[in-house]
């Protein structure tokens, strides 16, 4: 007998997806800008910047 892979069929979506709506960059980060002090800022400043250019990396 032949080995047949019938029995890894039992999903109906086999290359489901999570909806873009639904996606997060997996974050959960509480902040206060009040008590940030200018190492903070600055890293946030580099934080936003790194976003950016991953994010035009993904879009090419």
């Amino acid at each position: 007998m032949g080995g047949r892979d019938s029995h890894n069929s039992n999903s109906k979506n086999f290359l489901a997806q999570t909806p873009k709506n639904q996606i997060s960059d997996g974050r959960d980060i509480e902040f206060s800008r009040e008590l940030a002090d200018a190492d903070d800022v600055k890293a946030i400043e580099r934080s936003k910047a790194a976003d950016q250019r991953a994010k035009q990396r993904k879009n090419l």
